[in-house]
């Protein structure tokens, strides 16, 4: 159980950490000092927040014998968040380095964290909708969305200018998804001493944000094509 706390530890700072800096990216210049510095403060805090969740979650449910159904079915929604935010940050990293690519992508481990996205998405749908659980039944619908448009994006070859430019935002803004929506489904009813949240507010952040992932992209399409013009 020491190794355990230690991890919790660790996750604890590693989520207020991002959630202390994840709005700075957004609203600084693009790649700029800050927005490049605090990107990667952001980035270093998600690591740690999905290996400490990864490792919490695979404790309880593989090796703690006093774990009920109930906390057992929050360890796997722990893993799945563990995938979904690493996934949405590494390809938001990933399509900065292959920024100049004219062709399908096929590395494959970039093809394999959104097949990881997709395949335990599903598999989360399933285990929800067989246990009951609505949150794991619903939630995973975001992973699976995403594993789905990131293949997409690897497998075919850039039609658009700029492509890699809208998909590092909209993956960094995916990985926000998840580190609010954690915050507000654990963190926050713990801090305050509530004992269960709205379904309402475990898609809050999804709602936010996806509206803002649009209409950024709505923004900068303009703005290149001003610039082109």
């Amino acid at each position: 159980m020491e190794l355990f706390q230690f991890f919790k530890i660790l996750h604890i700072i590693g989520g207020f950490i991002a959630l202390f800096v994840f709005w700075i990216p957004i609203v600084t210049k693009k790649g700029g000092k800050a927005h490049r510095v605090t990107g990667w403060v952001y980035t270093g805090g998600m690591i740690v927040v999905a290996i400490s969740a990864f490792y919490m979650g695979a404790y309880r449910i593989f090796f703690d014998q006093h774990a009920n159904a109930e906390l057992v079915s929050f360890s796997w929604f722990l893993i799945f968040i563990a995938i979904l935010s690493s996934a949405a940050a590494y390809y938001g990293i990933r399509v900065l380095r292959y920024k100049n690519r004219k062709d399908r992508h096929r590395n494959v481990l970039d093809l394999f964290y959104p097949l990881l996205l997709l395949s335990s998405g599903i598999g989360m749908c399933i285990y929800g909708g067989v246990n009951d659980v609505p949150l794991l039944t619903w939630f995973p619908l975001v992973g699976i969305f995403l594993g789905i448009s990131q293949l997409s994006y690897w497998l075919q070859k850039p039609k658009k200018k700029m492509h890699w430019w809208f998909e590092h935002f909209s993956g960094m803004l995916a990985c926000c998804i998840s580190t609010i929506t954690a915050f507000m489904v654990f963190g926050a009813p713990r801090l305050l001493a509530i004992e269960s949240v709205s379904i309402l507010l475990w898609f809050m952040p999804t709602i936010v944000i996806t509206p803002l992932i649009v209409g950024l992209s709505i923004y900068y399409r303009k703005k290149f094509k001003k610039k082109a013009a």
